[in-house]
């Protein structure tokens, strides 16, 4: 099963046919998903399932229905144990970005989370979850696919939020600054949080 969000609420990819309750099921090969976009926008909807016999197939099918961007980000501890954090758009987020030519994904993650918040020392411990969100942008959906990395970093100089890219603040928050932020939050950030 997968999950891919339009605002807050998902598109459940799944194998598995239950009863609507608060949802809709529709077949992922035959749904518009423009239709689909615009009632979990434009209803009380809470969530829609896109249903395909195989399992193994429902993200590559569901992928090829709008354009994809592929994305790398951190959770990034630092050693005192707080976890770096982007305020955008008036939102808490975690910071990411789009791949640029041909950089490896880790590169990429690394590359957006000191642009976007002037950390350094950045070193990948492990990959976590994938994410998968849908926006519009210039009239047009697409799916933002993003690789998650968990980060650690010693850094202790200045943190810059990246301005030009909507961000306007960034801090180090703790445990019970991070469960404050998750009430002004995305439903994706909140999955890796």
């Amino acid at each position: 099963m997968y999950q891919v969000f339009v605002g807050d609420k998902p598109i459940v990819l799944t194998d598995k046919v239950v009863l609507e309750r608060g949802f809709k099921n529709y077949l992922l090969d035959s749904v518009h998903i423009g239709k689909v976009i615009k009632e979990l926008n434009k209803t009380e909807i809470k969530e829609v399932h896109l249903i395909h016999h195989k399992k193994e197939k429902l993200l590559k099918k569901f992928l090829k229905k709008l354009p994809n961007v592929i994305a790398g980000g951190g959770k990034v501890y630092h050693d005192n144990g707080k976890i770096l954090f982007i305020y955008r758009n008036d939102k808490w987020d975690l910071p990411k970005g789009k791949i640029e030519g041909n950089e490896s994904i880790e590169r990429t993650a690394l590359r957006e989370v000191a642009e976007e918040t002037g950390v350094g020392g950045l070193e990948i411990v492990k990959p976590l979850e994938t994410t998968y969100h849908i926006f519009k942008r210039n009239g047009r959906y697409k799916i933002k696919i993003t690789y998650w990395f968990e980060m650690k970093t010693s850094f202790s100089g200045h943190l810059v939020a990246q301005e030009n890219e909507g961000i306007t603040r960034v801090e180090w928050l703790n445990h019970a600054q991070i469960n404050d932020a998750m009430n002004n939050s995305y439903a994706n950030i909140k999955l890796l949080v």
